[in-house]
């Protein structure tokens, strides 16, 4: 119900922009969505082709069921296939030299949340025991954190979910949440994410070949010709990919991009939420430029179901291009800048055609 809000504001938005006609379904073949294999991204996608167009036949495009789709986890794909004693010694290089010094800027947040699982009662086992230290190690073909932070991150999350999916009372943290102690706990997935998924190895290795495939489509719209590699075909005006927190996350670190909507902890990637790419044509000119944008619902907005508009939208920031930071809020990238940037941030070893 929530991404057909989403799916409804982008179409007004679309439309008041002129790059899609509200009436009609002469552009059913101009949106082309491409949706990971799992239920929530395939859900997803067919909510906004539902909206985007009502009654109209736009596509919903996957890899087949039970597949990998090396757009989204080219490493289950066999497409990425990093070195894992990189990808752990970059994530302890970030920790530094104190390992429980992470722990300790996130002790409040910690306690928050244990009181919401226990009341402030005994349990049997506590989020933070000792050794108390955030420590990374190899496992088979992977890294992990220890659970003391990677717990708390899926906990946290569970919680977000209890409270935008609208329950109430004892349902709710048993009856221990309200939105300022999700604020403060959603701390601990942020800072996950932010350790774990944004460190650029790991971001270069989990999302190059997604950065590649949307530089090469947007290279496809610049010059109206088919390009190798490209989403979609030549004269489509929308591009939607369904994915997950984690590829937003990847691509952030990779690109070293940055946002803060109210209500968020910085550079969440709440659900529903979308890194917008949208490319502009300056008529007397012909140059091309690229806005970058992060939006979505407010957590009240999903909380109560409220249908969004243009009028209502959910929260939207501008985000800043290395080298292109004066221009972010006005006109937005240069084509050139913004290819050249994502070129020199996508590591071709872990690229697939």
């Amino acid at each position: 119900v929530l991404m057909q809000f989403m799916g409804a504001y982008y179409r007004e938005w679309l439309s008041s922009a002129r790059l899609q006609t509200p009436q009609g379904c002469g552009d059913a073949g101009r949106i082309y969505i491409h949706a990971d294999t799992d239920q929530r991204t395939l859900e997803t996608g067919r909510a906004l082709a539902e909206t985007l167009l009502p009654g109209c036949p736009v596509a919903v495009h996957s890899e087949p069921e039970g597949s990998r789709d090396p757009l989204f986890d080219p490493i289950s794909a066999g497409i990425a296939k990093p070195d894992w004693e990189i990808a752990a010694k970059a994530v302890r290089e970030r920790l530094g030299g104190n390992p429980r010094h992470f722990l300790d800027l996130h002790r409040a947040a910690f306690g928050t949340l244990q009181f919401v699982l226990t009341g402030g009662g005994s349990a049997p086992k506590k989020l933070l025991e000792p050794p108390e230290e955030v420590s990374v190690s190899v496992t088979g073909k992977s890294f992990q954190v220890n659970e003391q932070l990677s717990v708390a991150s899926s906990l946290s999350e569970s919680l977000l979910l209890e409270y935008t999916n609208g329950m109430q009372g004892k349902d709710l943290g048993w009856g221990r949440l309200d939105a300022g102690t999700l604020f403060r706990i959603f701390e601990l997935h942020a800072a996950y994410a932010d350790l774990t998924r944004r460190t650029l190895y790991f971001a270069q290795a989990r999302s190059s070949n997604l950065l590649d495939h949307i530089l090469l489509s947007m290279e496809q719209a610049v010059t109206g010709k088919a390009v190798p590699g490209a989403l979609g075909r030549p004269g489509a005006a929308v591009l939607i990919l369904s994915g997950h927190d984690t590829n937003l996350s990847n691509l952030s670190g990779m690109l070293g991009l940055s946002w803060h909507l109210p209500g968020y902890q910085p550079d969440d990637a709440p659900p529903g939420g979308a890194l917008i790419f949208s490319l502009w044509q300056q008529p007397e000119t012909g140059q091309y430029f690229v806005r970058t944008q992060y939006l979505a619902q407010t957590l009240q907005q999903m909380r109560s179901a409220i249908p969004l508009t243009m009028a209502a939208p959910p929260v939207k920031e501008d985000v800043a291009f290395a080298g292109c930071e004066s221009a972010a809020k006005s006109i937005g990238c240069s084509w050139e800048t913004f290819a050249k940037t994502l070129q020199k941030a996508i590591d071709n070893r872990f690229v697939s055609m």
